[in-house]
């Protein structure tokens, strides 16, 4: 009896030593998909070998936080208006999506017909969906309790409602006095061919960023052919690290509300409208924030977009050390005269820097020149770098 004990004991530890790296669904639905149509009110996690679709606007409520595996894909459903699809994490509530170089996260449609298998094999470009479009559901949305600068008739407030969810859903608000706030960890996510339009003109960002704190990871994140901005901060200040952005519909990089972050290490390919919009506090709060070693390609045969780099006259921001390329005429810096505005080696690839400033201005931290700025080897595991399209 002993021995029969014995050996079943080092059975069951060799099996377990032999479980796959990836966790496994314990639960897991039909055909390996499962609708989700309510919020995430307690702790949950969602696993590669399932797919996860959004039925509609899911809220990660205060106090739970949601947990996505490497490798995992989330599809959001067709919708647009109040039925708009998209991933919200309120404040109080975590996002905890750390996925790897070789399992990222995808953020997706419906239609787009990748999986996890085909993740697995290292390929992770869509099969069936071009990288230009756009409009297919909603995106991801993070909001913190980090201080904002934002106000209304009645003067300064220190939260907001988020554009694109309704004041009906207190969910929607951010910003507070907590500028360490912690809302999660967003590790090598790409987010794809969202942008939903929910009313007059106005779309979801791929990823927004409301009032969220320096607590938070944000790094090794891609943004493909969303049908608005690739990644807006409003307040907050949180710090980003390793962004592609592809194909945005409107602008690559939009800033507001006095972000107080650093956005390091980025690429910035054909947005359709601007490669940055940066604007400046909308109360009396007031930080600025810093931009820094990227490279932008500004046209392609088949976009060409609009100003470089467009800035209000109480714009706060420091760009530093990027580069960018392929410049149609037209396509502008707007202004240099903005006092909270500093630019530091800004290389544009033209033979006249002058002819792409306002008015023909010049500065000396605009020149011309030929030397990329970003490190590009960091993006490895984008779809634009396997579509070869990074510079």
């Amino acid at each position: 009896m002993y021995k029969t004990l014995s050996i079943l004991a080092v059975a069951a530890v060799t099996f377990a030593s032999c479980e796959p790296s990836t966790p496994v669904d314990p639960n897991p639905g039909d055909n390996k998909t499962k609708i989700i149509s309510e919020n995430v009110t307690a702790n949950q996690t969602w696993y590669a070998d399932t797919v996860y679709q959004l039925g509609g606007r899911i809220t990660v409520t205060a106090g739970a936080t949601l947990t996505i595996e490497p490798g995992t894909v989330i599809k959001g459903e067709a919708g647009t208006g109040a039925n708009a699809t998209a991933l919200l994490i309120a404040r109080g509530g975590k996002l905890m999506a750390e996925g790897t170089a070789s399992m990222p996260i995808i953020f997706t449609t419906v239609a787009d017909e990748i999986t996890y298998d085909q993740l697995m094999t290292g390929d992770f470009k869509s099969p069936n969906l071009d990288p230009n479009v756009s409009g297919l559901w909603g995106g991801v949305i993070v909001l913190g309790n980090a201080k904002i600068s934002a106000s209304n008739s009645s003067g300064d407030v220190s939260e907001v409602q988020i554009e694109g969810i309704p004041t009906s859903d207190a969910n929607g608000l951010y910003g507070g006095s907590d500028n360490a706030d912690n809302s999660g960890v967003m590790k090598y996510v790409s987010i794809r061919h969202g942008g939903a339009n929910i009313g007059s003109g106005n779309e979801i960002n791929g990823l927004t960023l409301g009032g969220v704190g320096s607590g938070t990871t944000v790094e090794n994140v891609e943004v493909v052919s969303n049908q608005d901005d690739g990644i807006e901060w409003f307040g907050g200040t949180v710090n980003v690290t390793n962004v592609v952005v592809w194909n945005a519909g409107d602008d690559g990089i939009d800033t507001d509300q006095s972000w107080g972050g650093t956005l390091d290490n980025f690429v910035v390919i054909t947005p359709s409208d601007r490669a940055f919009e940066l604007d400046g506090p909308e109360g009396a709060y007031e930080a600025s924030h810093t931009i820094k070693n990227g490279n932008v390609q500004a046209s392609s045969a088949d976009i060409t977009s609009g100003d470089l780099i467009n800035t209000d006259a109480n714009s706060l921001v420091s760009l530093e050390s990027i580069y960018i390329t392929d410049i149609m005429p037209g396509q502008i810096i707007n202004r240099i005269d903005a006092a909270g505005v500093f630019y530091t080696d800004i290389v544009l690839n033209v033979d006249t820097v002058s002819n792409y400033i306002k008015n023909n201005g010049t500065h000396p931290g605009i020149t011309a020149g030929t030397t990329p700025k970003a490190n590009i080897s960091v993006f490895g595991w984008t779809w634009a770098a396997q579509a070869g399209v990074i510079q």
